[in-house]
């Protein structure tokens, strides 16, 4: 059985913590506010989950721009799963650097058990409140 070992992963733009182990890694983001404001401002690429409640249904996405692609969802603008399950509630947000890396990681993500998403909320946001606020 393997053990969990946490290793620090310090890259351009985003230093983070890593929790690795039999779970999927966990990202813990480490940055000061400031570069937190930073990342949001820059043109840059999101994995997202998005739910209609706390422990609800889940919706995994990839979108470079976070505030509107979160704004449409809401609005049931776009038709699909998210509009027809009611998902409104921008409720874990990732950065990444490029599309390529955000598109793998939404990949992985999609084929993960939901225990692993929750959990991955849980670790971010435990009230699973609406991070869409926080974006504008």
């Amino acid at each position: 059985m393997r053990l969990a070992t946490t290793a620090a992963v310090i890259t351009k733009h985003r230093p983070f913590i890593v929790m690795a182990g039999l779970v999927p890694a966990i990202y813990e983001f480490v940055a000061p506010s400031s570069i937190c404001r930073h990342i949001y401002a820059m043109d840059c690429a999101w994995v997202y989950i998005m739910t209609n409640r706390p422990n609800g249904i889940l919706y995994t996405g990839v979108t470079t721009h976070i505030a509107r692609r979160a704004w449409e969802h809401r609005e049931g603008l776009l038709p699909g799963f998210t509009k027809r399950y009611g998902l409104k509630r921008l409720v874990y947000v990732e950065p990444y650097a490029d599309i390529q890396s955000a598109i793998q990681r939404e990949h992985n993500m999609k084929h993960w058990p939901r225990t692993w998403k929750v959990r991955l909320i849980l670790a971010t946001n435990p009230q699973w409140d609406d991070l869409y606020d926080s974006l504008v």
